[in-house]
């Protein structure tokens, strides 16, 4: 707790900081050719911290500037950007005016659904710049470590093949994120899954994190945040850039990166072809992703047409059991317990024993894999050939398709639907086998928005979307010890006394259909912004599921939300802010929810209510934003232990539930060679009345009942009380870049019984990033960094999971707990050449 009070204290600390100077500048932006003053119009001040947005009056105004030479760049979207150098050595007022620009910018393509600077959202922009400081080759989930309240976790223990990332204590299904508006989670699970699209990072332009409900989106509801993800954007010049990277566990990262340049004053192509590869920190935990994107563009003076193909491809060593607690924290007697317990021998017995404790993967069969590949199909259009009207329309596809493979012992024929096995006198049972559960999926569908600004006071916007998810669900047994059928031509003999077989035990289709509409307003009246947003969604569900009569049968559910959001802002004279907003968002249930269930114990819908209270500063060296948060659920949807009526223990609603918290966001930059950044989260994450189910197992291993335990309040799983993260950058000359990257995540619960004895411990990982830039003739940059994660080989797990078990005439509960044990001190090292 001593490190958690540091982050605590430099927080409060570095409030007062702010370095007083002498003068003060006031800028005024107007437009060129009207010389209408241009409200919203963003001013920064490179070298310092201060960045604002202009009042009604088109003005803004930076305080205490030291005496020296300033860089301005003003920014405002339709007009030329202007770099202006001015010398300040006394107070300074200066006009600027801005040109508007000969074509449209990509910007438009995502800023219907996007939160600016004046928006009572409390949301974190994420530039391609700083993505790229860490883009060695870890999966995105921890190129956004840094942002608020984020905890990233790996499989394979070392960010590379399955990674996936929690925001404010909220999974991936709660997360909605978006590519250039256009859905991105899976249609059934919810989830975002990142090594689908490997090295993306390297072909996006920037990404906004909204957390809380945020504003209106396309694609499945917000419940803890959403990720805005906008990729590559125009330039202007032709460029061929290199990125190789290498590292600890025979990581490595190959990307090729082309562009044209604006060819004809029109058009522009680019293109990227990547791969990863990695042992992984696991045993066995080995990664190949390769991935491509390419776009072309053409633009217009009012118009703008993007046409993106990207695709990513997987194969990755299942590492998803984790490491049960007896071998990562036990003695040898433990480990022997386990192996009796859980009818281990031979090969994996020796596995369990032998394995290093932080490393131990219980896989052995050699094509344990999953594979999977995804192409995006992507047509982006925008136009303002109507005045103060923006229209933005997008066509797309996507395509997905692939596998896991699994080595299953000791089978029951009858799990697979076939009768035992008779061969002679003998009656068999079970067998050996080897099968792949395979995704067959199309996902399609159209995003839209109409903004109109009809003055500088009010900003009108329509949007929406519709889109359709079929998906083919089968599995294939591709190989068995024993026969399958007792008929010899369902079989053929090998030497080996091995049958092989193409049986497949099951196949189930799912359609989903998803509409949404939404209108929303901001209208500024002096320094107040009044902000609404009403949003309608209706999804309608068709699945395999179990009837009243616990029959599967073919079902449909359809749902229909709608989520409203007001928010009220005003704007301070100190380049600052405060807002307060109410949302409301709702959440359907994921497809395990409906397919292991029946109308009579299917879950509801989760719904919640957001107010975001928040207070946003910029300076010259010193900005910060601080925000308090209050999510109240009803129904949501947690895993309790409860058998329901189809024997599955699937998500339960819980009547009442709320995560309330604080939230900092701080940079202090003293001088331009360096900076510290801070990032707080405070949080409760609660249950109000939680019930716990315990099965009880006969002799033959059956579940003959169920111990219930009446907890009270108690705190929601994986949701830390507090995370917090540090960045000290320094540059002691130029081109050179020294930082010291901090991470603390404090005791995380595996379920919702607030066990101790089910949980993650607090941990505290710092990295070191190291970088330096050279410039040769002929070739534009070559950047060379290294990457030393977990420098002081802090030993920790980000993720885990539990389940107790109780058996007749026994009233011990034994409680199984598997972590995810996260690498020690390992590298990359990354080599960028750009042309």
């Amino acid at each position: 707790m001593v490190k958690k009070r540091w982050l605590f204290l430099a927080l409060a600390l570095v409030g007062p900081l702010v370095t007083w100077a002498q003068h003060r500048m006031s800028i005024k932006v107007v437009d060129k050719q009207t010389q209408r003053p241009l409200a919203g119009a963003t001013v920064g001040l490179e070298g310092s911290l201060a960045s604002a947005q202009t009042n009604l009056n088109g003005s803004v105004q930076f305080k205490n500037l030291k005496e020296g030479t300033y860089r301005v760049q003003v920014r405002y979207l339709g007009y030329k950007t202007i770099n202006q150098t001015i010398d300040i050595s006394a107070d300074e007022s200066m006009q600027i005016a801005l040109a508007p620009q000969a074509f449209l910018a990509d910007e438009v393509v995502v800023n219907g659904t996007r939160a600016n600077a004046n928006s009572a959202t409390t949301y974190k922009n994420v530039s391609q710049k700083e993505l790229a400081k860490n883009n060695l080759g870890q999966d995105l989930p921890y190129l956004l470590e840094q942002t608020p309240g984020v905890v990233s976790y790996s499989d394979a223990g070392a960010g590379v093949g399955y990674t996936g990332l929690r925001i404010r204590g909220s999974d991936p299904t709660r997360i909605n994120v978006t590519v250039n508006g256009i859905p991105y989670n899976d249609s059934e699970s919810m989830g975002s899954f990142f090594v689908n699209l490997p090295d993306f990072a390297s072909s996006v332009d920037n990404i906004q994190i909204q957390r809380g409900v945020g504003t209106s989106t396309n694609g499945a509801g917000a419940f803890g945040a959403s990720i805005n993800i906008q990729t590559n954007t125009r330039r202007d010049t032709a460029y061929a850039e290199l990125d190789n990277s290498y590292g600890s566990f025979n990581t490595w990262k190959n990307t090729v990166r082309l562009g044209t340049g604006l060819i004809d004053n029109q058009f522009t192509v680019d293109g990227r072809l990547s791969r990863i590869q990695s042992d992984g920190f696991i045993d066995r935990g080995a990664s190949d992703l390769k991935s491509f994107f390419l776009s072309g563009a053409w633009y217009g003076n009012k118009s703008l047409v993007r046409a993106n193909v990207f695709s990513g491809k997987e194969k990755t060593y299942q590492a998803w059991n984790g490491v049960p607690e007896e071998k990562l924290f036990g003695t040898p007697d433990d480990i022997e317990g386990f192996i009796a317990a859980n009818g281990l021998e031979g090969k994996d017995a020796e596995n369990i024993r032998q394995a290093n404790p932080r490393t131990y993967n219980s896989f052995l069969y050699q094509n344990q894999n999953d594979n999977y590949q995804q192409d995006h199909y992507q047509l982006l259009y925008s136009t303002t050939a109507i005045n103060k009207l923006t229209l933005n329309g997008a066509l797309h596809y996507t395509r997905g398709s692939g596998y896991y493979e699994e080595y299953k012992a000791g089978e029951k024929y009858t799990d697979y639907g076939l009768n035992p096995v008779v061969i002679g006198d003998s009656t068999l049972k079970k067998t050996d086998l080897v099968r792949e559960r395979w995704l067959s999926n199309y996902f399609y569908g159209l995003t839209y928005s109409a903004e109109y600004k009809a003055n500088d006071r009010l900003n009108l916007t329509l949007g929406g979307a519709y889109n359709r998810y079929k998906g083919d669900h089968y599995g294939d047994i591709t190989w068995s010890r024993n026969p399958l059928f007792t008929a010899v031509e369902n079989y053929t003999s090998a030497p080996d006394n091995s049958f092989q077989t193409a049986y497949r035990y099951y196949f189930n289709k799912a359609t989903k259909n998803d509409f949404n509409v939404f209108g929303k307003g901001d209208y500024r009246i002096g320094n107040v912004g009044l902000f609404a947003d009403l949003q309608y969604r209706r999804v309608s569900y068709s699945f395999l599921g179990y009837d009243r009569n616990l029959n599967n049968v073919q079902q449909q559910v359809e749902l229909n939300f709608f989520n409203p959001k007001v928010g009220i802002s005003y704007q301070l004279a100190n380049n600052s802010m405060a807002y307060a907003s109410y949302s409301i968002g709702n959440k359907e249930p994921v497809r395990d929810d409906y397919e292991n269930s029946t109308p009579d114990s299917r879950p509801k819908a989760e719904r919640m209510q957001d107010i975001e209270l928040g207070y946003r500063l910029g300076g010259t060296q010193f900005n910060a934003g601080f925000n308090a948060y209050a999510m109240f659920y009803k129904n949501q949807l947690i895993l309790t232990g409860q058998i329901n009526d189809v024997g599955a223990q699937t998500r339960m609603n819980v009547p009442d539930s709320y995560r309330m918290g604080v939230e900092a966001d701080v940079k202090w930059q003293p001088i331009p060679a360096f900076y510290w950044a801070l990032t707080g989260a405070w949080s409760q994450n609660k249950i109000k009345n939680f019930v716990e189910y315990i099965n009880i197992y006969d002799e033959n291993w059956e579940v003959a009942d169920q111990q219930i335990n009446a907890l009270g309040r108690t705190d929601i799983a994986l949701s830390p009380s507090f995370v917090g993260s540090s960045e000290l950058s320094y540059r002691p000359i130029a081109d050179t870049e020294i930082a010291f990257i901090s991470k603390y995540v404090s005791r995380q619960y595996l379920d919702n019984t607030s066990d101790q004895e089910r949980s993650l411990d607090a941990f505290f990982v710092n990295n070191l990033r190291l970088s330096y830039q050279l410039r040769f003739k002929g070739v534009k940059h070559i950047g060379l960094s290294l990457l030393v994660n977990n420098i002081f080989n802090e030993k920790y797990e980000s993720n885990g999971y539990t389940y107790s078990s109780i058996y007749e005439g026994d009233p011990t509960v034994y409680t199984n707990n598997f972590y995810f044990p996260q690498a020690g001190t390992n590298f990359l090292l990354g080599l960028h050449v750009g042309f």
